[in-house]
């Protein structure tokens, strides 16, 4: 007789999840997802679940999509990885090719990657080892906005500055200038993101006039800081930062591996505010979540700072072993098809307005919803205690948590930040979807707020 194996017994018994305590599982164990299509997880028993977070902001056109799934296999049977250094191939260079006449001007050299934090690594020692070589060599810290988040290895990791995920780490990280970042629901000038004028930008102004002498760049996440609660700022602030990394010869790196590939509307968030990075940092949508793959995108300017005789010692000794790989660009290549049809943007400027009017419709009408905030696609609502003084609820409930928890037992996910409840779909989403997720989700809310006393 066939042993029937207990695989979230055997899960549990070797893997140490992402991002989780441990503890939970034994009241949520793992949900073991067996196949996928579109939206759609299926798990071992075969029971539904929307994927509204896109599998952590990386799945663009869905699960298992024709297209990619289909240029995966060939790419497989074809050459499934080669070195990268002294070596190429036809996929990597046609990809480059394309990105250079998508992405904002002046961005025209390739570095790749496996993962986003790897790509945000790079773009730092990038812009570092550039200011050593052009006489600068005062310039040696980094700027980055409040609340960011820009992965989980040291230099990323220093550059955020969520607590959550940095404050144990704090006597081992770089020591970055983190600047005040816009927080448009708890703005200290009472101004609204759609009519200020960015008066939060003094910060900004402040810290560049004390810093930006010995600072080689500012690491932002354009227009949408996902980790901090998906917080949304206006595209001027965005201008105005480019203006000032020009006044004070300080490197933009942007970085879009969450909002990049019409995550907020446009291919790329910076397109927003029609601006040009010096380091554009790309990742999890690039291969439509496919594969790990990243890369990041500079100028000419900074790219011929490294180019000299070997002996000088200039070259960019910044490796992975994946590199380019092949299966990636190929699902990259694949993911630019489809974009290139129209079909996609089509689709977004019939539904995205739909999906923020449902969503403002369900929820704004509760007293515990501070605000509802949008861009493209992804909305949030963020929960608080009390609504007109914009308190938040005592962090031990883990009002969002709980919401969690009983959305995946309708079916739907949704992976709330903090008490900040949050749709981030794949972009082929439909208005069924959207309608059956939004209800489920609003039950859940009023759910856990009554068991809770706060209805």
């Amino acid at each position: 007789m066939e042993n029937i194996i207990d695989w979230q017994k055997e899960d549990l018994k070797y893997i140490w999840h992402p991002c989780s305590q441990m503890k939970d599982y034994e009241q949520l164990p793992p949900i073991v997802i067996d196949y996928a299509k579109g939206i759609n997880l299926y798990d071992i028993n075969n029971k539904c679940y929307k994927d509204v977070v896109s599998s952590w902001w990386c799945n663009l056109l869905g699960h298992c999509n024709p297209k990619i799934s289909d240029a995966l296999k060939k790419q497989a049977e074809k050459l499934e990885h080669v070195i990268f250094a002294n070596f190429s191939h036809k996929g990597i260079i046609e990809l480059s090719m394309r990105l250079a006449k998508l992405l904002p001007s002046g961005l025209e050299k390739f570095n790749y990657s496996d993962n986003g934090s790897s790509a945000v690594e790079m773009a730092m020692k990038m812009s570092f080892q550039y200011f050593q070589q052009t006489g600068k060599t005062k310039k040696i810290k980094f700027m980055a906005l409040s609340e960011g988040y820009h992965g989980e290895t040291i230099g990323a990791l220093s550059a955020g500055a969520c607590d959550l995920y940095t404050k144990i780490y704090k006597p081992i990280l770089m020591d970055v200038i983190h600047i005040k970042a816009p927080d448009c629901y708890h703005c200290p000038f009472n101004k609204s993101r759609d009519n200020c004028e960015c008066e939060c930008f003094e910060y900004a102004k402040d810290s560049f006039k004390r810093h930006a002498s010995e600072s080689c760049a500012i690491l932002v996440e354009p227009l949408l800081q996902g980790s901090a609660g998906m917080r949304i700022y206006p595209p001027l602030y965005l201008k105005k930062l480019r203006e000032l990394c020009d006044e004070y010869d300080v490197h933009l790196i942007a970085d879009e591996i969450a909002t990049g590939f019409y995550r907020t509307g446009k291919m790329f968030a910076s397109n927003h505010a029609n601006i040009s990075p010096d380091i554009m940092c790309l990742s999890k949508g690039l291969t439509g979540g496919y594969m790990p793959f990243a890369l990041v995108a500079t100028t000419n300017k900074i790219y011929s700072a490294f180019y000299d005789d070997y002996i000088k010692h200039k070259a960019f000794m910044h490796s992975h072993t994946y590199s380019g790989n092949p299966l990636g660009a190929a699902c990259a290549l694949a993911v630019l098809d489809i974009l290139e049809t129209g079909e996609i943007q089509k689709h977004l400027r019939e539904v995205t307005p739909y999906f923020n009017s449902l969503i403002k419709e369900s929820f704004l009408n509760l007293n515990n919803t501070g605000e509802v905030r949008s861009i493209g696609l992804i909305n949030a609502i963020e929960l608080v205690y009390d609504k007109n003084k914009k308190i938040h609820f005592d962090s031990k409930l883990r009002i969002g948590y709980q919401i969690y928890k009983k959305a995946l037992k309708k079916g739907v996910l949704l992976r709330p930040l903090g008490d900040v409840i949050y749709f981030n779909p794949p972009l082929i989403i439909e208005k069924e979807d959207m309608d059956f997720v939004v209800k489920v989700a609003k039950e859940c809310t009023i759910e856990v707020l009554k068991e809770n006393n706060f209805i």
